[in-house]
């Protein structure tokens, strides 16, 4: 389950893209907290403490903000550069205890399918809804000894105490194939090893 974290935040009280800028070139981020009705508060969070805690997934954040006031969150937006390695804005979403919300969770295998075969992840996580201060980092499915043509769907994962899924029972999570290299290198053995009995034949033909 996620860990419980605080992060030091101040009021932003400037906007646009220039001051954002200037934001992030001092290594913090800025940041919107919303939900139950409230309005929006904008603040500034710790870059380094920031992106550390968000390397847990869904983690449980207590945002405190100036020492007046905390707020119990979760991320559902990063914003990430797409060529460096920062975060350019979070959207956090306050939760309280005993309530549930709906978030994307992690698939972890676990186990190898069978030999020869391979296993094909369609989709490596899933929407539940589960109790906001009991989120799961990831979830767990066993592809242990699965053979050619077998298959798992998201009913097949064992959900925590509580949650549920939030989306079609039967969507197919993970698969189990032959490499097509493999494959294909079968039926041609067969034709050489036919080929090699027809010429078998011939030869003998010939002697008679």
């Amino acid at each position: 389950m996620s860990d419980k974290l605080t992060l030091a935040a101040t009021r932003r009280t400037e906007f646009g893209k220039g001051y954002a800028r200037r934001i992030r070139a001092n290594h913090q981020i800025p940041a919107v907290i919303y939900g139950h009705g409230e309005e929006p508060q904008h603040v500034i969070l710790p870059g380094h403490d920031t992106m550390m805690a968000l390397k847990n997934p869904n983690a449980l954040l207590t945002i405190d903000i100036e020492g007046e006031e905390k707020q119990l969150t979760v991320a559902k937006d990063v914003q990430r550069d797409p060529i460096k390695p920062v975060i350019v804005h979070i959207d956090l979403l306050t939760v309280k205890k005993g309530e549930k919300i709906t978030v994307d969770v992690p698939v972890h295998l676990e186990g190898e399918s069978a030999p020869g075969t391979i296993h094909v992840l369609e989709n490596s996580s899933l929407q539940i809804l589960a109790e906001a201060t009991h989120l799961p980092e990831y979830l767990t499915l066993s592809i242990d000894g699965m053979e050619e043509g077998d298959k798992k769907v998201a009913a097949d994962i064992e959900l925590p105490k509580g949650s549920e899924l939030a989306v079609d029972p039967e969507l197919l999570v993970v698969h189990v194939t032959v490499p097509r290299q493999a494959a294909e290198e079968e039926p041609a053995a067969a034709e050489g090893e036919t080929a090699s009995e027809d010429a078998t034949e011939t030869d003998e033909g010939d002697d008679n």
